[in-house]
């Protein structure tokens, strides 16, 4: 896991963090973005709810962060946070708790670095950095993070939505051991994932294939797989599970079967 270059501004190639953002209802993405992102749409057969796991993942991550910052976390450190949403980023949930939470957003792409140093200008206690998720011991040895992230202290890794764009190939298993390794007792690790386990298996193909022309590729994995990557952590209540079903609001409507989530503790 070497350092890697990271890739340059090209609106020409579909990129999952515009997709997403696209998908969330933003508006910081180009046209090959939004063409991906209305075939997987269209498909209803197998993604009749592509645009609702993007929803569901978020909603997520809402709820994780508000839970842990309650729980009294006060550092979180988000791997491949694509694009600002208006509201309910990672720092604006976890300081309307306590204002001392420290959050630090890590993303490759050169535009959500740059919507993300925009965005915190000014806010105190939080820091962007680029740098590439399957480089999780540059990531942690950044000047930026360690000048704000006690790692010595609890901390809780964000890896929402990201593994599934890291192959076989880029060895997930080794970067989120580096990142478990690097968490001090009392840290958590929260994970989503799209899985294979929920939709029909040639809805599954098309979904991969559909991601060939885009930046990051597409792996979806079991649920077993996934449980595999939180190691000997401790999962949380209720355990590995689709994402509307992760302590849900009163509000949460179904969920997709195509997103499955955790948060495991370090003993």
């Amino acid at each position: 896991m070497g350092e890697r270059s990271l890739p340059t501004f090209d609106p020409s190639t579909p990129a999952e963090p515009r997709i997403y953002n696209y998908l969330l209802g933003g508006k910081d993405n180009f046209a090959v973005d939004r063409e991906v992102a209305d075939k997987l749409v269209s498909k209803r057969r197998y993604i009749g709810r592509w645009q609702y796991p993007a929803i569901e993942n978020r909603r997520f991550m809402e709820r994780a962060v508000r839970h842990l910052a309650e729980a009294g976390v006060r550092q979180f450190i988000d791997v491949g946070c694509g694009f600002p949403t208006e509201k309910d980023n990672v720092h604006q949930i976890a300081q309307a708790v306590d204002p001392s939470a420290r959050v630090v957003y890590v993303d490759y792409d050169p535009e959500v670095h740059v919507h993300f140093r925009t965005m915190l200008d000014g806010v105190p206690n939080t820091v962007a950095i680029r740098a590439d998720a399957r480089g999780p011991k540059e990531i942690l040895a950044h000047p930026d993070l360690t000048a704000l992230i006690d790692l010595a202290e609890p901390v809780a890794i964000l890896l929402i939505a990201i593994l599934h764009h890291i192959p076989d190939e880029d060895d997930p298993d080794g970067v989120v051991a580096c990142f478990r390794d690097a968490m001090a007792p009392g840290g958590y690790l929260v994970i989503s994932h799209l899985t294979s386990d929920g939709p029909p298996p040639t809805a599954a193909r098309r979904f991969e294939q559909a991601f060939e022309p885009v930046r990051e590729s597409m792996t979806l994995r079991t649920r077993d797989r996934i449980r595999s990557f939180f190691g000997d952590l401790e999962l949380i209540d209720p355990g590995l599970v689709d994402g509307g079903h992760w302590r849900p609001d009163e509000d949460e409507t179904p969920p997709s079967n195509w997103l499955a989530v955790g948060v495991a503790k370090k003993p």
